[in-house]
């Protein structure tokens, strides 16, 4: 059993060690066979900088490394270019501030490459850093997560990340005149900005995020978590004591970019096979809370089944950040579908490790109910509503609304509304906001087994109100033909008491 490369990023490290690597190397072929300028945009952890060392290694001329693998009868091995490599996640600019930065981390190629370079300028040091490796050979140009100066300011420190945008526009502007001593570029990032001149200027860059010749190039699909794992999932078998695969493909499957090829978080499979624990190995790793703060700011929670056209993705501006499209790059949303006829994406949730822990965290900062209670209180919930004790589903309420900022209370009905929202999405339930019917649309449709629960919330009025409006409207006579059990559930959030008031009756 091949160890299992947890956090590893180096290529050259992974394969000289014995570390298990699925084969990516037919994807980088048709990549890197003809050259060109290519930009690619993936969530963290989604092995972009693995690709970027690959590559690194392939045009080094390392066949060692290759041996065995897809691309190592195909290339030609005798061929070597100068590789400038610039991985912005370990060059220091927050330490150092980006300009230094970049200025040392160019000057430690000058001096390992023996260059003859005195240029001051940071563009002009970078231009002339491309012509002279051109010397041995058109350069390869590699980019790892481009965007990082800026991601890493998002939310309360606009101001630096407006001024490393500068910075980057100023830096990357020398690529375009620097075309004829460059075989390749490629650059990898997470999200496409405005006013960085690699958008703007080169107007030969191919994004490939959203093509099919990308769609499996990062991530694992269904043969390659089967064929490259097969003794961690037979171990995982004998632990859980039953085929694992559908549990998996639930936690961890489901991210697309072309609404087609549907892949694997690599990290969580990574982390799933070493501890043999089911959690949400990548959601933790780091707190989206810039995309919460903006979600918050919009009351926008219904994520699941958002549609958006294709100019929702092209670059946007610091000033007006699309939350849909963030959502999406930044790995919590991805293409459920595409309507090639409409050029509509369908977005949505990948997969429950996403799901879960992203309504935990909206459900805490809607109602500041602490992260390990809310799964207690789900739980509470659900068993409740299943037993038809609806007292219980009412004490949880109470807490859920003593639970809520002070500002909310005996504000828009909406706001409550949306932590019921929540709550009742985050327990798994088949839950339904605002449901059209002939005669006006019910506040929430909950589906058990056997029942089926209509929702009315009402402020600052009474449950009995809410309850009458269910019978008048007929909510719940689309569902008679279900043969379930049908309750009418009346709400009434009282913004001065700071209670939850429930009446309900079978219909």
């Amino acid at each position: 059993m091949k160890k299992l490369p947890v956090g590893i990023q180096d290529f050259r490290k992974l394969r000289s060690e014995g570390y298990l690597y699925v084969d990516k190397t037919e994807y980088i072929y048709r990549l890197c066979e003809s050259g060109g300028y290519y930009f690619l945009s993936r969530p963290r952890r989604f092995g972009k900088s693995l690709l970027v060392s690959t590559m690194k290694e392939l045009f080094s001329g390392s066949r060692e490394l290759f041996e065995g693998l897809w691309i190592e009868d195909k290339w030609d091995w005798e061929k070597k270019n100068p590789i400038l490599h610039i991985p912005f996640s370990s060059i220091g600019h927050k330490e150092l501030g980006l300009e230094q930065a970049l200025h040392a981390h160019l000057d430690e190629i000058i001096e390992q490459r023996d260059l003859d370079i005195a240029e001051k300028v940071l563009s002009q040091k970078f231009e002339k850093v491309i012509k002279k490796l051109s010397s041995e050979g058109q350069v390869v140009l590699l980019i790892d997560e481009y965007d990082k100066p800026i991601i890493d300011y998002l939310g309360e420190e606009t101001k630096q990340a407006k001024a490393n945008q500068q910075i980057l526009k100023n830096f990357y502007s020398v690529i375009k005149d620097s075309d004829p001593y460059i075989r390749l570029v490629f650059i990898t990032g997470v999200s496409k900005f405005s006013r960085v001149s690699i958008f703007s200027d080169l107007n030969n860059l191919d994004d490939l995020t959203m093509t099919r010749m990308a769609a499996g190039m990062l991530g694992y699909t269904q043969e390659e978590l089967e064929s490259n794992f097969k003794e961690h999932i037979k171990a995982l078998t004998e632990e859980e004591q039953q085929d694992p695969l559908p549990k998996i493909r639930d936690w961890y499957n489901g991210y697309s970019w072309d609404g087609r090829t549907f892949v694997y978080n690599p990290f969580s499979i990574l982390l799933l096979f070493k501890h043999h624990t089911f959690s949400n190995h990548w959601f933790k790793t780091a707190t989206p809370t810039f995309l919460v703060k903006l979600i918050r700011q919009r009351e926008y929670v219904d994520l699941d089944g958002i549609e958006v056209g294709e100019t929702a993705f092209d670059s946007f501006d610091l000033d007006d950040l699309k939350l849909e499209a963030l959502l999406f790059q930044t790995g919590y949303l991805t293409v459920k579908a595409y309507n090639r006829d409409r050029l509509l994406y369908t977005l949505g949730y990948p997969n429950r490790e996403v799901k879960q822990s992203m309504l935990e965290y909206l459900i805490d900062i809607f109602s500041k109910l602490p992260h390990p209670r809310v799964r207690t209180y789900a739980f509470e919930v659900v068993d409740a509503l299943a037993a038809g004790e609806m007292d219980k589903v009412e004490e949880v309420l109470n807490i859920l609304l003593h639970s809520l900022p002070n500002q909310m209370y005996g504000k828009e009905e909406r706001l409550y509304h949306i932590v019921i929202h929540l709550f009742f999405k985050y327990m798994g339930l088949e839950v339904d906001s605002e449901v059209n019917t002939s005669r006006g649309r019910a506040d929430a449709v909950v589906a058990l087994e056997d029942k089926i629960y209509c929702f009315e919330f009402k402020l600052n009025k009474t449950a009995e109100e809410a309850l009458e409006q269910i019978r008048q409207r007929g909510y719940l006579d689309k569902y008679r033909s279900t043969g379930k059990k049908l309750i009418a559930v009346g709400v009434n959030f009282d913004g001065q008491k700071r209670e939850v008031e429930l009446d309900w009756e079978s219909c």
